[in-house]
């Protein structure tokens, strides 16, 4: 055996499976555009328009709801999100991946917005749009994978096949800006990583993610405050920056791809965590202090931070803005359509009239109580409406 080939061999068994995550898909040889694999699309979903950003609310389970995931696993399925968002131009504003099941907040740009940037700009040579496109699949593929593919479209126009080079391109295009391409790639590439790890074969996931539709602003906000407390009402911690696999835990270490998601989250300048990171800590402490049972207002128990520990973060955090409480049961923010004010739910429920059965009367459904009394869902500007 070569000496070249023993290195190579070495080098490979070297890497830990947490670092296999990291390894790029490879250049798989054969003929003119078979190192691209098409996607099918799914069922119907409460989808924004082509033309605006939309954020959504994503969350997918282990099948039977098994507790698949320990430390090597969350950590690969994190590392494995914050990949995808990247090259799928998806936004991830806050996750929490838990034992059998993961959220994600994201935010999905307009694809004709962002593929604007793959298109030669004035005073720039021809095809250097191209090339940005090229440079941009490489945050997936290898540099072999790639060089193999400017081979195939330097062979394609040498046979003046122009046209067969824009659809051969299009393929991977097609795969950016799409929310349900974007979380199969997150699940489906988790799955092959995970079932070679623990010699395992078959499906990982119960069924197919669920998504929300949530409108900017106050809908938005409460929204990542909830995935953020995810390990605080499951009883894993007492405060979500010590639990790692989490959006807001990720941001206090440090990383600034997280901090920017929360700041956009907030309305606030990318960069200005250092200014609003607090605001944002004193909302968490608020909506995740501990409730006890209050059968009057029909108010279950709900594990949370301790009163004693909200009160002194809260003194030292500052004054709050008004900010809507986390409404109801859980199962409004994961198995819901759509979540924002009245007139947001509204519109989009008239958009996908024909998805509701007929007895269907509106779209808007209020979201339950606030803490100790009914929600006047008439006068109160900041409630919350479910589709």
């Amino acid at each position: 055996m070569k000496t070249s080939e023993t290195h190579k061999k070495q080098e490979k068994k070297a890497l830990t499976d947490l670092e296999k995550v990291d390894c790029k898909t490879g250049h798989m040889g054969g003929k003119t555009g078979r190192i691209y694999r098409s996607w099918s699309g799914g069922r119907r979903r409460i989808l924004g328009g082509e033309a605006d950003d939309y954020c959504y609310h994503v969350m997918s389970r282990t099948t039977g709801g098994d507790f698949l995931f320990g430390a090597e696993e969350k950590e690969a399925l994190r590392k494995i999100m914050w990949r995808m968002a990247n090259f799928c131009g998806v936004k991830l504003l806050t996750y929490c991946v838990m034992d059998n099941h993961f959220h994600m907040l994201v935010r999905v740009p307009s694809q004709q917005a962002f593929l604007r940037r793959f298109e030669d700009r004035v005073g720039e040579d021809q095809g250097a749009g191209e090339e940005r496109l090229l440079d941009h699949l490489s945050i997936l593929y290898s540099k072999s994978y790639v060089q193999h593919m400017r081979e195939e479209i330097a062979w394609m126009r040498e046979q003046g096949m122009e046209e067969d080079v824009a659809k051969f391109l299009q393929k991977y295009k097609n795969r950016f800006c799409d929310l349900s391409l974007f979380v199969k790639q997150v699940k489906e590439r988790f799955s092959r990583w995970y079932n070679k790890k623990h010699s395992r074969r078959g499906t990982l996931w119960m069924d197919r993610f669920k998504s929300v539709l949530v409108e900017n602003g106050e809908a938005l906000q409460t929204m990542a405050v909830y995935i953020d407390l995810n390990p605080v009402r499951a009883g894993l911690v007492q405060d979500p920056k010590d639990y790692r696999w989490c959006g807001y835990a990720e941001s206090v270490g440090g990383s600034k791809r997280a901090r920017r998601g929360l700041c956009r989250v907030m309305g606030k300048p990318l960069d200005s965590w250092a200014e609003n990171g607090s605001w944002y800590r004193c909302w968490l402490m608020t909506d995740g202090e501990e409730v006890e049972e209050n059968k009057q207002y029909q108010v279950k128990t709900r594990k949370g931070i301790s009163a004693s520990k909200v009160k002194k973060e809260l003194a030292r955090g500052g004054s709050l803005p008004n900010a809507t409480r986390l409404r109801s049961r859980v199962k409004y923010f994961t198995a819901g359509l759509a979540l924002g004010s009245r007139e947001f739910v509204n519109e989009l429920f008239e958009e996908n009239r024909g998805k509701f059965g007929p007895n269907r009367k509106q779209g808007a459904k209020p979201l339950g109580r606030k803490r100790g009394k009914k929600v006047d869902t008439e006068t109160d500007s900041n409630a919350l409406f479910s589709l």
